[in-house]
């Protein structure tokens, strides 16, 4: 993932109470893909598809040769 691509889905507003988050908060929730909002605390969660490194298998799972 490009690191223009990394703030691309992240909000700028709480979703449930419409608070403006700061671009501190922004940048929290990009990293971390979890904020919880100072105004009315919900928690903010971002869903995030996998990256092919991700995705991945474990050669070591049961199962695999």
């Amino acid at each position: 993932m490009k690191l223009q691509d990394k703030g691309k889905n992240v909000p700028d507003t709480c979703p449930h109470c419409g608070q403006k988050l700061s671009p501190w908060q922004q940048v929290l929730l990009s990293v971390d893909r979890v904020l919880t909002c100072k105004n009315c605390w919900y928690r903010i969660i971002l869903i995030v598809p996998p990256t092919e490194d991700q995705t991945e298998t474990d050669p070591d799972l049961p199962g695999k040769e």
